[in-house]
């Protein structure tokens, strides 16, 4: 009996099974490589939107000169009632 075409019959299978294998795991990776191309596009759009939200130096000095003053206007008031 002669064995040769069992043995490229099931070559070939094995040659076929494998060779969509591969294509479906390029097809992943591809796949993966987009939505992780996607994902690193959100994050800098999203880094950019913080920093663009930070309070600035001169707008935290005024927060803080009126915050001063307004504690000064109820110190004031507090000393006043005391001299009563």
């Amino acid at each position: 009996m002669d064995y040769q075409p069992l043995f490229n019959i099931a070559l070939g299978c094995a040659a076929f099974l494998g060779g969509w294998w591969m294509k479906t795991m390029h097809e992943s990776l591809k796949d993966l490589r987009m939505d992780d191309q996607r994902l690193t596009e959100k994050v800098a759009s999203i880094e950019v939107l913080v920093a663009g939200q930070y309070v600035t130096r001169g707008d935290m000095e005024k927060m803080i000169d009126a915050m001063f003053k307004k504690l000064d206007k109820i110190e004031d008031m507090l000393h006043t009632k005391a001299d009563k």
